[in-house]
This record gives structure tokens, sequence and C-alpha cells, in this order.
């Protein structure tokens, strides 16, 4: 047994800086990557589109100069990007950031990017755009309901985990139906597994103990990207040409992103410019509370309030690193 441990802990280091948005995991990534020689790993499912800067809160030229930051800008909007290619491209960006002797700093707040890469990923059948456009053009006609009931009559198990407002689960369980003929649940359960990243990680959580201060926070940081031309980056995305050739580009993963989707809609006439403001606020809020549903899955994360667990935290991450 001490033998075991001791080669455990003779692992890499990694840190999992997890948290809701706009709980301050930026900055706080920053001053690690600067104080203990890391590289910013971003674990974000928006961050990984061109273009997607200003309403993604993207860390901006300055930040990018203060760290080497990884898996930023790998896609166009228009294009399909996984669970499983995140967790294949980190891993290689990983690798190399500890062949430098750096430490890798996995920061961001999509659940299903950071399960896929700590704890690895059930192998899938390959996108099919075919099957997965017919699924959106029923969609469009049926309704995403209608596809969730029939997603319960071939795979209960998926149907159960996966709510009848969440377009993109849905869309991927029944293309892998379609296209194999075999459940999602059954992939999951009893295919090879994409390995499990081989270092030695402390997951933390940065979260308000109060969820008032996070919807100040949200609310603050929405009037920031407001003004900073979110609105004007929206409309630099919708005269891309195979954006504006794109059937239906709200169903497509980087324009669902919170912000975008309700910003799309504002543009299309959707509203006044306020009720565009409180509907994208609301959208956040909402994103935030299934991101914190998720992470209080994580009984291996260790929680902290970024306003009054600050020193706890820093000693946390320095007894880890020594």
């Amino acid at each position: 047994m001490a033998t075991d441990a001791a080669a455990e802990d003779r692992r890499p280091r990694a840190i999992a800086l997890m948290g809701p948005t706009a709980s301050g995991k930026t900055a706080l990534a920053l001053d690690w990557a600067e104080r203990f020689g890391g590289e910013i790993v971003s674990v974000d499912s928006a961050l990984v589109y061109r273009g997607l800067d200003i309403g993604a809160a993207k860390p901006d030229a300055f930040e990018q100069a203060r760290a080497p930051h990884h898996m930023l800008d790998l896609r166009d909007p228009w294009q399909a990007y996984s669970a499983a290619d995140f967790a294949r491209d980190a891993r290689v960006a990983i690798d190399g950031i500890v062949a430098r002797g750096r430490l890798p700093i996995l920061a961001g707040g999509t659940g299903l990017y950071f399960r896929a890469l700590l704890e690895g990923l059930a192998e899938m059948p390959a996108a099919e755009p075919v099957v997965r456009a017919a699924i959106g053009a029923e969609a469009r006609e049926r309704g995403w309901p209608a596809l969730h009931a029939e997603l319960a009559r071939v795979d209960p198990a998926a149907a159960a985990r996966i709510g009848p407002g969440d377009p993109q689960r849905i869309q991927r369980a029944l293309e892998v139906w379609r296209v194999s003929g075999r459940a999602l649940s059954d992939w999951q359960a009893g295919s090879a597994r994409i390995r499990r990243l081989p270092l030695k990680v402390l997951k933390v959580v940065v979260a308000p103990a109060d969820r008032a201060v996070l919807h100040e926070r949200i609310a603050r940081r929405f009037d920031a990207m407001l003004a900073a031309g979110f609105l004007d980056e929206v409309r630099a995305l919708r005269v891309l040409p195979a954006l504006r050739a794109h059937p239906a580009p709200l169903d497509l993963p980087a324009i669902r992103a919170v912000g975008y989707r309700q910003a799309w809609e504002h543009l299309d006439g959707r509203g006044d410019a306020a009720e565009f403001r409180q509907r994208g606020i609301a959208a956040t809020r909402q994103l935030a509370k299934r991101q914190s549903t998720w992470l209080r899955g994580e009984l291996d994360a260790r929680w902290f309030d970024p306003a009054t667990g600050s020193r706890q935290l820093a000693r946390a991450v320095a007894d880890f690193l020594a």
C-alpha cells in the first residue's frame, strides 16, 4: 500500500478550477499561472469557437499575454465539436504542458468537458451530418419535446438523464440510435473509454455562498459585455456566409450558447433592448444554476467562496503543490 501511494504521488500535478459562470475563475487562473508557472487549459464549450469573444468572456489579448492559453478558437461557429473531440485535443495540450515542466490549470464551467477529460468518455459512433440534419428538421416541425418522447421509447435511461429542453443532447442520443441501432446508454455502459487523465488533480470549486452575489456579478458582467459591443459581435456573426446559408443557425451549438441565442433572436426582431437584456441575464442565471447542480455531484471537489475563503483556497493549492 505504501508503494502504491508513493507511485501515485509521483504523478504530475494539475488543478481543475471549476465554478459557475461569472464566479471569478479567469482572474484566479491567471494569478495561479503567474505564481506557479502554469498554463491555462480552457474547459468551456463556447470558447472553442472563433468569433465568440465578448459574449463568451473569452480572455482578451492582454490576459492571453499574461499566461499561455489552450483550447481557444478551435472551430468556426458552424462546425461541430464534441466532448470526445475536447478530451482528445485537451489531452494533447496537457501532455505538452507537462513535458515543459509547467502546471496545467484546467479552468472553466462545462461539466461534460471536465468529465470527459478527467474520467474518460465512452467511445461513440462518429457524427453523421445527414442524420443530425434530419433530426434538426424533425425538431423544427414536431418540436423537441416530441423527439424527447421518441428518445424515451428507444433509450429510457438516456431520456431520464436528458431533459426535454436540452436539444443538443437529445439530438446526439437519437443520432447514435439511428446510426448504430444501439442505445446511447448501452454505448456508455459497455464501450471502451478514452482513458482517464493520468495526473494527480486537485478539484476546486469557486462559487459565492450567497446566490444573490452571483446574480449581481452576472448582471454586471452582461452589462459590461453590452458596453463592449456584444451586439455588434453577433451582427458580425450573422453576416458570415456559412451562417447566412445555414437553414437553422439557432440549432448550432455555438449560436445556442447563452447570450448568443438571445442576441440572435433580438436581432431577428424579438423584443426591445430592455427585454433582450432581461432575457440574456435570466438565461445566464439558469446556466449558473445548471452548473452548480452538476458541481454538487463532484464529491471530491473542495468548495470555496471567493469573497470569504480566499486564504483557505490559497493554502489548499500551496499544500497540493508542495
